[in-house]
């Protein structure tokens, strides 16, 4: 088979990815890739050498490149890898990671199974939160009845706990 980057030499490496359910094959040479930077897979993104494939820039939507203060990673950066730089980043590109975030994975928040101690103990949060919010919520209604009998299921969740 030969390589699909330099189109001479007879491939050595083949790699697949499947992006958004399609499935793309790369056969490459060892020249092409060490060049592509195959050798460290972590770093290495196949949709690179996909032609009309790779991640658009900033810079080619005329949009200014933001970068992290900290790594210096730009929204481009994770957009090819799928993986951002540093803790720093996600502050840093906070507006646009939740609408990438949906694109590369469906959903923004953890759909999986969780152990069950943590299940509970999140379920306890978040009825005490909701517990106060309508504590605070009968208070500013001058419902003083209700406000007394929320406060009091919160302090029997507070004992149980």
């Amino acid at each position: 088979m030969v390589c699909d980057v330099c189109k001479t030499n007879q491939a050595t490496v083949f790699l697949t990815q499947i992006i958004d359910g399609k499935m793309q094959k790369v056969n490459l040479c060892e020249a092409c890739s060490k060049e592509k930077g195959v050798t460290d897979p972590l770093s290495f993104a196949l949709i690179d050498l996909l032609p009309g494939l790779g991640a658009e820039t900033e810079v080619e939507q005329g949009a200014p490149v933001q970068r992290c203060p900290a790594c210096g990673f730009s929204q481009a950066d994770f957009k090819k890898t799928g993986r951002l730089g540093c803790p720093v980043c996600y502050d840093t590109f906070a507006e646009g990671l939740g609408g990438l975030l949906k694109a590369m994975h469906r959903r923004t928040t953890h759909t999986g199974k969780i152990p069950a101690r943590l299940k509970r103990s999140m379920e306890f949060g978040a009825r005490v939160k909701q517990l106060k919010t309508d504590l605070d919520k009968a208070v500013s209604e001058e419902n003083y009845e209700a406000a007394a009998q929320l406060r009091d299921q919160l302090r029997e969740l507070e004992k149980a706990k």
